[in-house]
């Protein structure tokens, strides 16, 4: 079975359309309270004297990402349930869906704040501590609050792409805390223009292991925003050395955040700030390897790419994922309709399919072989097996050639 041939959401009348996952949208707020929630359940395991095992609620980041989405994704399986064209208008206009992401924010910068108290706590006696947290529980806290982070990028994302000066101003504040401003000019203004491109640092190629992919991107991310910029300002008749450099005021705002954080806190927090942004950004890139590995664009008889289709994201309706990333696995909508509110994504026709949710496959971007052995049968049956029509990673082509017997 190729990743064609799966069932796909059926319409509804709209008279009879409600959206069922109205409510679910405010699980999207389990990532910035999660912190809040494991010193809960580390004052309890402490009062119930299981003292020696308190410790791993620091780690209830990636014990969210990496274990319980995966489960319920497998459990709970795809949505399948799109919305009629009659309701999209209404869909969209609904305020509700946008006070879910906004209320993101005040919950990441008060996650924020609270970690840096407990990093630079040396007393933890309200938590049965006699001193503050060890080096283990304060990296694992880190790394939670880089899941939030990470998190937090999509959550910008969602708002970067809308046309409301509120949104757009949303969306740098929760890139600040991973460092990442930049990826508010790049994703918009050069991702969704070269997607599936060679030319794309954020498109992942067939036979690239995401460590490879990993500093290509956010090198290549990072110089592309610059460049944009660059560009942009030399149109207004400016040099790039300008506070109206979106890129230069995302840094400074980030900046800004880390220098309040320590000059309250003391230097002790800087590291975990670090480790927290790195982590962050790090989880964004795992998600941008999977969304377009090895789908590529032809070029037209004009050289020009061709218009992106459906068929150049990777998908994944899995129900729980959606939920806590806002529809980012209808991937090919949005691709197609880059304004389009998250409520309002629809799985498409034509579009490959992951073989579950974004939390399941971000784990296997880690482990190349295993990655391959899932991944890359997908890639040249969705392409029936035609190598031409597959982004290649050009170190590797002529193993690759070798290997399925192609010649181009």
């Amino acid at each position: 079975m190729t990743t064609r041939d799966i069932d796909r959401p059926q319409p509804t009348p709209a008279q009879q359309w409600h959206d069922r996952k109205r409510y679910l949208w405010l699980l999207g707020l389990v990532p910035p309270t999660a912190v809040f929630a494991a010193t809960a359940l580390v004052w309890a395991f402490d009062r119930l004297g299981w003292t020696a095992v308190a410790p791993v609620w620091w780690w209830i980041g990636p014990l969210l990402v990496y274990v319980l989405l995966p489960i319920l994704d497998r459990f709970f399986g795809p949505d399948g349930q799109n919305p009629p064209d009659d309701v999209m208008e209404r869909l969209a206009a609904d305020r509700y869906y946008r006070y879910c992401t906004y209320a993101y924010l005040p919950f990441q910068l008060a996650s924020l704040v609270f970690a840096c108290y407990l990093w630079s706590a040396e007393h933890l006696g309200w938590l049965g501590l006699d001193d503050g947290l060890g080096l283990v529980s304060k990296i694992g806290l880190a790394i939670s609050i880089g899941v939030m982070g990470g998190v937090g990028i999509n959550t910008a994302h969602e708002l970067g792409h809308k046309k409301e000066q509120l949104e757009r101003r949303l969306s740098r504040i929760a890139l600040a805390q991973t460092f990442y401003g930049h990826f508010y000019i790049e994703h918009n203004r050069g991702h969704h223009v070269r997607v599936s491109t060679p030319e794309d640092p954020a498109s992942a190629r067939f036979g690239e292991s995401f460590w490879s992919f990993l500093p290509r991107s956010v090198w290549g991310g990072l110089k592309s925003s610059w460049h944009l910029e660059k560009t942009r300002l030399e149109r207004l008749g400016k040099g790039p050395w300008t506070f109206r450099n979106d890129v230069l005021s995302a840094w400074l705002l980030s900046v800004a955040l880390f220098a309040v954080l320590v000059a309250v806190f003391g230097p002790v927090v800087l590291p975990f700030l670090i480790i927290q942004a790195v982590y962050g950004f790090s989880l964004l890139e795992s998600v941008n390897y999977l969304e377009h590995y090895g789908l590529l664009r032809r070029k037209t008889e004009s050289g020009r790419y061709e218009r992106c289709a459906p068929e150049h994201s990777w998908n994944s309706d899995h129900i729980v994922t959606n939920i806590f990333l806002y529809h980012l696995q209808r991937h090919s909508d949005h691709h197609a309709n880059p304004t389009r509110r998250y409520q309002t994504l629809r799985s498409m026709d034509g579009a490959p399919n992951l073989p579950s949710g974004y939390a399941s496959m971000v784990g296997l971007t880690y482990f190349p072989p295993l990655w391959r052995k899932v991944m890359d049968h997908r890639v040249l049956d969705h392409y029936d097996g035609d190598l031409s029509r597959v982004n290649i990673q050009p170190s590797k082509r002529e193993k690759i050639l070798a290997r399925y017997g192609e010649a181009q």
